[in-house]
């Protein structure tokens, strides 16, 4: 067959990893919709479940710096397909789990397999494509994956409604071992040249500030955790963060290479800018369900065909994205479809049980939209000024980010519903409608402060990827003989 042939080896490679990304993706959004149905079988709030999603978030936070050494120590492949096995087992564990603990220790386990999967895909395809394709081939790794959200919601609901949501987990089953037979039959084991030493000091006290201070944030929704706890949490995280940030800074082979930063997309891709953005997103993904089932009193399978609607417009965005990009670079891009998605999210303050369906579907899917460009644009940035030989640090660093954003993004969400709970019925338990909306206001915020933050990236950021010249400097391109 043609796609086999040597010279299409970069598109296979890239379908492969989408594989894998489609399996955590269908994961991450077919427990949105079951939360409810989760607490009700756990006899917990269905806040409270949201440690089951920080506690996989955390762990990957935790595990992704180790995987870019892991990767030229040991073989892409074998990380790759090993990262696929222990997610596939996670996931069964998660599918038996009878009690809230026992679920957050499966999700902690199956996070050690997408600390893996994900970066050390990324890393693979960066290696293995030119510049100039570079975006193209982030489309085929993102599209195949964006079939999740469009399936995940609607299916996760129907099963949660009409069955049991510990089939969700069972879902993953035939994916993995498909996975896994891509992986074998046509991935190479690149390992690095040069393999410098573990650095386990920087390890552990980036992994241990990262996980105290995201656990921190999320249990600050909880009203019977002490304060003490709180501060020790809160605390010491920031402390662990602050010793690994001088650790890292003068070690000769850090675990998370901080001197990448010094790159300017590379740093707008995973600073402010990003990881506002990709807060916003984790925390739209626990807010919509939480809002339509117990505010707006929906079934799973109802919330979950009103969600699709945003996984629909990302994947309809998919085919448009890349030309986007190429018309208009990333500046102008990242800047007015951020202002899109800052307006579209703060309607969703707006909604009540009241309001009719075709508006809730026409701003989810207009987020979904703007979410599909933000996000491509993010994913071919960051990553287009990166040297080849400084590839496998950035997809660490890069990862390790965007994790911690999903992660901030589900604490900053449990934290404010706490917070307005508190502050509107103080003494009570549970949430109403208006908590989750009045919660839109501060992700509103948010993404204002993403799209703004990409005001100080230079016009002509990453042209070698897009192509795209701003008019004045074409124009004295053609006068240039």
């Amino acid at each position: 067959m043609r796609i086999f042939a040597p010279e299409r080896r970069p598109v296979l490679i890239a379908l492969i990893v989408a594989c894998a990304f489609f399996m955590e993706m269908f994961d991450g959004t077919v427990i949105s919709t079951a939360l409810p149905q989760m607490a009700k079988s756990f006899h917990q709030n269905p806040v409270s479940l949201s440690i089951g999603i920080s506690a996989y978030l955390i762990t990957l936070a935790v595990f992704i710096p180790a995987s870019g050494w892991m990767a030229d120590r040991f073989g892409s492949k074998t990380i790759f397909a090993a990262a696929i096995v222990t997610f596939t087992v996670g996931s069964i564990l998660c599918g038996f789990s009878n009690g809230l603990w026992a679920f957050t220790a499966a999700r902690v386990f199956q996070g050690v397999g997408g600390a893996m999967m994900a970066p050390v895909g990324r890393l693979v395809v960066m290696r293995s494509s030119d510049k100039r394709d570079l975006i193209r081939l982030m489309q085929y790794v993102t599209t195949p994956g964006l079939i999740a959200p469009v399936l995940g919601p609607p299916i996760g609901g129907f099963i949660t409604t009409y069955s049991s949501w510990r089939w969700i987990f069972f879902l993953n089953i035939p994916i993995g071992i498909v996975g896994l037979a891509l992986v074998f039959a046509f991935m190479e084991n690149v390992r690095a040249e040069e393999r410098p030493p573990f650095d386990f000091p920087g390890f552990v006290l980036s992994g241990a500030g990262l996980a105290s201070l995201v656990f921190g944030l999320d249990q600050f929704s909880r009203p019977d955790v002490p304060a003490g706890l709180l501060v020790g949490l809160l605390g010491g995280g920031a402390l662990l963060i602050g010793l690994a940030f001088v650790h890292l800074r003068r070690t000769a082979h850090p675990i998370l290479d901080l001197t990448l930063w010094k790159i300017p997309t590379f740093a707008r891709g995973t600073l402010l800018g990003g990881t506002a953005f990709r807060i916003v997103i984790g925390t739209t993904l626990l807010l919509w369900p939480l809002l339509f089932q117990v505010g707006f009193g929906m079934t799973a399978f109802a919330a979950g065909l009103v969600i699709v609607a945003c996984a629909c417009g990302d994947f309809t965005m998919k085919a448009y994205a890349a030309r986007i990009m190429r018309r208009f670079g990333f500046r102008r891009t990242l800047v007015v479809n951020g202002l899109i998605a800052t307006v579209a999210v703060s309607l969703c303050a707006t909604f009540t049980v009241t309001t009719p369906i075709v508006a809730l579907l026409a701003v989810l899917f207009v987020i979904g939209l703007s979410r599909s460009v933000q996000m491509g644009a993010f994913n071919a940035m960051t990553y287009v000024d990166v040297p080849v030989a400084r590839m496998s640090a950035a997809t660490s660093l890069g990862s390790t980010i965007q994790q911690v954003s999903w992660s901030l993004g589900v604490a900053f969400a449990t934290s404010e519903l706490g917070i307005i709970a508190a502050l509107r019925h103080p003494g009570e338990h549970g949430y109403v409608a208006d908590d989750f909306r009045l919660a839109f206001i501060p992700v509103a915020a948010l993404a204002l402060i993403s799209a703004l933050d990409f005001l100080r990236l230079d016009p002509h950021a990453g042209s070698e990827a897009t192509g795209h010249r701003e008019p004045a400097r074409a124009r004295q391109a053609l006068r240039t003989p």
